[in-house]
């Protein structure tokens, strides 16, 4: 059927999952959801109940017992039993949710409930296990953007999915053809963490009742929900797992479950393989029969941030020293099944005499052994040792690009030689197709007329070489290339550009030469020196260039670093990365690898990359964002464009390129000018929006801007762009007196219009429209990267994210300032590096906004109820009801105007800042 209203859609869906074993219920509101909840409690707990139902008193207790906490902890009791005492003084173990045995639940679904409070909201479709809601399904009819239904539960999240609805693991919204599932959480769910489910071959399941067969299979909801969702400590989030990281994690398990044969993952970098491994490396170590597991990571990969990924998962678990008898002591620890260490010293414990007590029973031991990033670690190396040792072991490896014959490592040797068989593959292509990760812009820029041959071996390498690239007028051209566009690539410094080179000596030249230029961006440069390097014919050691650098780096920032410091400097360098703070970054091979940032999104390259080692340095910028990240941008220095090529259609098993490399600047244009056309079909000027009264061709306005809008994005990116009439059709005032329409008409749907317009859900990609580096997201970014247990360095930290604050001239910022100031100086000191800023400050907005309204009610003399009351309907519709601000004031006409005159001001001021 080509055309489905919502409410047949809905009936469809319903129909099924009876089909498929759900029982259909009926809860019409929340009083009926508590009802059904405490029948099914008893229900699912009969034994451990011993046939005696909870009592009022005991229910209404449990109730206070798991209700009214975070989506965070109450996905946490949702998988822990409960210890509950009953009348009689007795304690049982309750249990919300069968994790293990995750098909014995009860499963139940609903539509149509509403649940009424100061608004009512009706909820599509809700599944339940036990009687808790697990999964919400929003539905839009056919034809209409999905989008609209995920701004729906946003809407839902915010006002009304309070009490048992904080156990809502799942959301999943469709409209019929389309349909994607995500986790639910406290913070903000960005629309990039919504995934579609696929089968595994990764062909897409998107029509609604495919999805409803495979994904919403009982047994298979549960087990997503029990087996493939994460807790995530450290942010305190909830992540569901993608398809592809389900079935490697099923394939993976299978194979060490059923043989005693190797594998390996091939899924591409960016995609996530740190919690894929991690995963199947939790699963095993559940399995009785498998003595050990052992997650082997390179001491060279293990920087802070794989250190904070492992801990995500698994808190402390890592141990970050060099003492290899920490590790020998984990091996003899009974209650440790999962031991994440590093290669060395596994090689260490198995090589040096004094632990032979402790390693030897695991020479027959059933072992599993995951290795991270197996491709570029010492493993080849080590692998004769540890295989000589552990007989009983199994080998899995995961990688992003594999060494085939073509990029074989030097001693001959593919990923296969070891690892044996491919168990899943995730592609780039795959990955850019669903939206997992971004392509690539590549720009080539020539700099130089010799056309040198990097793999030419008869060519005199050195003086030539050095000649041509370390030219001084080379290196200065390159540098006023790269702050010239800059400012456009980087989306007016909101992202951050690595610069890699080919040398120390060179990384050194670049380094002084944007030091004697006159720009306003923060450079930093990072690199490993040698300890006894030759010095002879240098000017400098590398280890004294890299003292003054650090020396820079402390006045911009006022830190105290010095290569006596060296891990601390690389790790605030990490970190200031991730936070957009350091504009450009020289670097020669570090962070090339395994560094994942969303906010980088520039890689400038002056040397040669082949294979995988070029896709991995072109893969730190491609980690998905916002809207105003369309792809990753490299731009060359060199001619890469052959080794690019190759490099593509090796690890994506392809010959068509364009499925990773994104158009060109005259593709862009075209679909700009097309944008373009069909925008001043709709209103020739900017003036004639005002004309457009139907929401129908307003919405088409809306739609059609966004696209013109992101089209503009893209060509912003390119070197060649210019905003003039001639080249793009449209001058740029009048673009942006277009845009102020499309704002107006963001504005009105927003704050002051009717909730059931079909403009309310409509995605406006506001975040496209609004290019202010420093935002609120910026400012919480930094806020989440103080150290909070060094009081020296939250002091400075505070004092600088304030600074930023009074610098910044974005709208919403500036609204919100006082309280993130207030926010930095009350609260921040009270925290710890284990607490949840987000939790934190959404506590701290809510009780200055309580406040604020107290004290307006009592300024005006109305009942705090009715004030709040008159602001959570405006906050909801966008509607301020005038007659009811009138009926609630007894005072004279006059007075009584002035008042309700000040109240709707209060109303509106007071939900900007606050929303």
């Amino acid at each position: 059927m080509s055309y489905q209203s919502e409410a047949q859609l809905e009936k469809n869906m319903i129909e099924q999952l009876v089909r498929q074993g759900y029982e259909r219920v009926t809860i019409n509101d929340y009083a009926t959801l508590i009802d059904n909840f405490r029948k099914q409690l008893n229900r699912f707990n009969e034994k451990k109940l011993n046939g005696h139902p909870l009592t009022d008193a005991e229910f209404s207790r449990f109730l206070i017992q798991i209700d009214g906490k975070s989506i965070f902890d109450s996905a946490k009791i949702l998988r822990d039993k409960q210890v509950f005492q009953r009348d009689d003084g007795t304690e049982v173990y309750i249990e919300l949710m069968n994790t293990r045995d995750w098909c014995k639940n009860n499963f139940q679904v609903t539509n149509q409930t509403t649940v009424e409070g100061k608004y009512k909201n009706r909820y599509d479709v809700t599944l339940l296990i036990n009687g808790l809601p697990v999964v919400q399904i929003e539905l839009k009819r056919r034809g209409l953007d999905f989008k609209e239904a995920f701004n729906q539960i946003q809407r839902y999240r915010k006002h009304s999915f309070r009490g048992l609805y904080r156990y809502l693991q799942i959301f999943i919204v469709s409209n019929g053809v389309d349909t994607k599932y995500f986790a639910n959480s406290d913070g903000e769910i960005l629309y990039s963490h919504t995934f579609f489910w696929s089968d595994v071959e990764n062909n897409r399941i998107t029509n609604l009742n495919d999805f409803t067969t495979s994904f919403l299979d009982k047994c298979h909801m549960a087990k997503m929900i029990a087996r493939y969702m994460v807790l995530n400590e450290t942010e305190k989030q909830l992540m569901v797992m993608r398809p592809y990281q389900v079935y490697a994690v099923e394939a993976l398990v299978k194979r060490a479950l059923e043989t005693k044969n190797n594998g390996y993952i091939w899924h591409t970098t960016g995609s996530g393989k740190t919690l894929t491994s991690f995963k199947a490396s939790q699963i095993l170590a559940n399995e009785p029969h498998i003595k050990k597991v052992f997650f082997l990571v390179d001491r060279k990969d293990l920087d802070s941030q794989t250190l904070a990924e492992f801990n995500k998962f698994e808190p402390d678990s890592v141990d970050m020293t060099d003492d290899t008898s920490k590790l020998v002591s984990q091996m003899s620890d009974l209650t440790k099944p999962l031991i994440v260490t590093t290669i060395q010293k596994m090689a260490n414990a198995i090589k040096n005499p004094r632990y032979e007590q402790v390693m030897k029973p695991y020479q027959q031991e059933r072992v599993v052994f995951i290795i991270d990033e197996c491709h570029r670690s010492q493993f080849g190396k080590m692998h004769k040792l540890i295989n000589k040792h552990f007989k009983q072991a199994q080998y899995f490896g995961f990688t992003g690009t594999p060494l085939f014959e073509e990029n074989k490592s030097p001693d001959g040797r593919v990923t296969a030689d070891i690892f044996e068989k491919c168990l899943h593959t995730y592609l780039i292509k795959d990955a850019i197709h669903d939206g997992n990760v971004l392509g690539f812009s590549v720009d080539y820029v020539k700099t130089v007329d010799v056309k040198i041959d990097e793999n030419d071996k008869t060519k005199v390498k050195g003086i030539f070489t050095d000649e041509v690239w370390m030219h001084d007028d080379r290196i200065r051209m390159i540098a006023e290339h790269i702050l010239t566009h800059h400012d456009r690539k980087s989306r007016s410094k909101g992202y951050t550009g690595l610069f890699t080179v080919e040398s120390i000596p060179m990384l050194v030249k670049y380094y002084d030469t944007f030091k004697s230029m006159s720009h306003n961006y923060k450079i930093a440069a990072i690199f490993t020196y040698g300890q006894n390097e030759d010095s002879e014919g240098k000017d400098e050691h590398s280890r004294d260039s890299l003292e003054r650098i650090i020396a820079d780096y402390n006045k911009m920032f006022g830190t105290n670093f010095s290569t006596d410091k060296y891990q601390a400097y690389f790790a605030d360098v990490s970190k200031r990365v991730k936070a957009a703070q350091i504009d450009i970054l020289l670097v020669v091979n570090i962070f090339l690898t395994g560094f994942d940032s969303k906010t980088l999104n520039i890689l400038y390259m002056d040397r040669f990359l082949k294979y995988h080692n070029l896709i991995q340095a072109f893969s730190r910028t491609n980690r998905t964002e916002k809207a105003t990240k369309p792809y990753g941008n490299i731009v060359c220095f060199r001619n890469l464009k052959e080794d690019t090529d190759e490099a593509i259609r090796l690890f994506s098993k392809t010959d068509n390129v364009d499925d990773v490399l994104m158009k060109s600047y005259e593709e862009y244009l075209q679909l700009f000018k097309a944008a373009l056309a069909k925008v001043e079909a709709l209103a020739s000027t900017p003036a004639d929006v005002d004309k457009l009264e139907r929401e129908e061709d307003k919405k088409e306005f809306v739609i059609a801007f966004r696209d013109l809008t992101k089209y503009l994005t893209s060509l912003q990116t390119f070197t060649e762009f210019e905003f003039q009439k001639e080249r793009l059709g449209i001058e740029e005032q009048t673009y942006q007196d277009y845009k102020s329409k499309y704002l107006a008409i963001y504005d009105t749907v927003k704050r002051g219009g009717d909730k059931d317009s079909i403009l309310s859900d409509v995605d406006f990609s506001i975040e496209l429209m609004h290019t202010d580096r420093i935002n609120v997201s910026y400012i919480m970014n930094l806020i989440k990267n103080i150290d909070f247990d060094n009081e020296e360095e939250r002091k400075k930290s505070v004092k600088d994210i304030e600074d930023e604050i009074n610098r910044a001239d974005n709208e919403e910022l500036r609204l919100k300032a006082n309280l993130l100031k207030a926010f930095l100086q009350k609260v921040v000191p009270t925290l710890t590096n284990a607490d949840s800023v987000d939790d934190s400050y959404n506590d701290f907005e809510q009780a200055e906004r309580m406040k604020e309204i107290e004290m307006f009610a009592e300024e005006v003399g109305l009942p705090l109820e009715e004030v709040q009351s008159f602001v959570e309907e405006y906050e909801y519709s966008g509607f301020i009801n005038q007659q009811e601000i009138s009926d609630a004031i007894k005072l004279p006409f006059l007075k009584k105007r002035t008042l309700i005159q000040r109240i709707i001001e209060f109303i509106t001021e007071h939900t900007k800042r606050f929303s």
